[in-house]
């Protein structure tokens, strides 16, 4: 896939990739050692800045990495 996306996009991604690998905001909180309230405004909150937070959700829980400024997807 090789689209480029928005950062308020990265929000969507976010929640969709760790929705398909079965994870709570709890569960992926834990795994990622941040705080759930991190994850929820990582997913729910587009307009905050939390870049590093949604392109390593994206990472961890899809086979993508997230390249360059611009937010495309690379398989792994």
């Amino acid at each position: 896939m090789k689209k480029v996306f928005q950062e308020r996009q990265l929000a969507v991604l976010a929640q969709r990739f760790r929705e398909a690998a079965g994870k709570t905001r709890a569960q992926a909180a834990r795994e990622m050692k941040v705080s759930q309230v991190s994850i929820f405004r990582a997913e729910e909150s587009p307009e905050e800045s939390l870049t590093k937070l949604r392109r390593r959700m994206v990472e961890k829980f899809s086979p993508f990495k997230v390249a360059g400024p611009f937010y495309q997807l690379q398989r792994k």
